[in-house]
């Protein structure tokens, strides 16, 4: 018999033990949703974090924005990258170095985990761009698509026979992982990823994404383009297999979510040398910390 509620207990310890994002971090988060604030605002919480300095300055100059000329300015990089861009290089260097302090062995192989995570999120942002979002927000999809998986490492760290019994009976059944999840421990990753996102004050449509990229059909609040747009792109790539999360059986996308975002499987095929290329010079954000 499953006893979720013992489950759930481990799961919220292993996340109290997690480390609070930094101090610089939570400033930058509450700046960047600050309709008033600017580039000079960031760049002097920016100034007091020489990691962070050296981390938005490896970022403007790698291949993934591809500049002319080397940026030495801080200033003028955090103007470049933008806003947003600067805190979700902030968010996510934090996020992957909180997780990886606190890694135990299960049936997860991290390295995998963020290939695919990093896949779904230059996907989300090209699906996004292909939508004509606003490109201010073009990093939100990326971000989202980058940790919307994040509910996964929990289930693998504290309750990791489970969580390797769920991978592999959805594997042997042809299911997807979300549904053996709740069959076996009770909830799913995307639930334990709401409880990380709200801990750390993810924005509203990064939640939103987390909770409900597996139920996008049965989401009914106003950032339904975004939760659609983050789905499907973790769709495709389970289902094409650029690195591996636990799942290799997801279900298809609701028809009304390719009809809202106005794509088809074609569409998305005719994105894949891209969304290849893209890939691979977005590596720097699973790298950004090193050197």
């Amino acid at each position: 018999m499953v006893n979720a509620e013992e489950n759930l207990k481990s799961v919220t310890a292993y996340i109290s033990k997690i480390p609070a994002l930094p101090v610089t971090v939570s400033k930058i988060l509450e700046i960047a949703n600050d309709p008033d604030s600017s580039a000079v605002d960031i760049n002097k919480i920016v100034n007091l974090d020489p990691v962070l300095m050296a981390r938005v300055l490896k970022l403007i100059n790698s291949a993934y924005y591809g500049v002319a000329n080397r940026v030495t300015s801080l200033v003028r990089a955090i103007i470049m990258l933008g806003i947003n861009t600067v805190k979700n290089l902030a968010l996510s260097a934090a996020v992957m170095e909180n997780f990886e302090k606190n890694v135990v062995p299960g049936p997860l192989n991290m390295n995998d985990f963020w290939l695919h995570s990093l896949a779904v999120g230059v996907l989300s942002k090209m699906l996004a761009r292909a939508q004509g979002v606003d490109s201010r927000i073009l990093e939100e999809y990326f971000i989202a698509g980058l940790l919307h998986d994040i509910g996964k490492i929990p289930l693998n760290n504290a309750l990791g026979a489970r969580f390797a019994e769920a991978i592999s009976r959805a594997e042997e059944e042809h299911v997807a992982l979300y549904r053996m999840e709740k069959e076996l421990i009770g909830f799913d990753h995307a639930h334990t990823g709401f409880l990380i996102g709200s801990d750390w004050n993810f924005s509203g449509e990064i939640l939103d994404a987390i909770q409900n990229h597996h139920t996008p059909d049965s989401f009914a609040g106003d950032n339904i383009p975004f939760v659609y747009t983050i789905s499907v792109a973790d769709i495709y790539i389970n289902t094409n297999c650029t690195g591996f999360s636990g799942s290799r059986y997801p279900e298809p996308p609701p028809e009304k979510a390719m009809d809202c975002l106005g794509i088809n499987l074609d569409n998305l095929e005719a994105m894949h040398t891209k969304l290849l290329r893209e890939i691979e010079k977005a590596k720097i954000f699973l790298n950004i910390g090193e050197g």
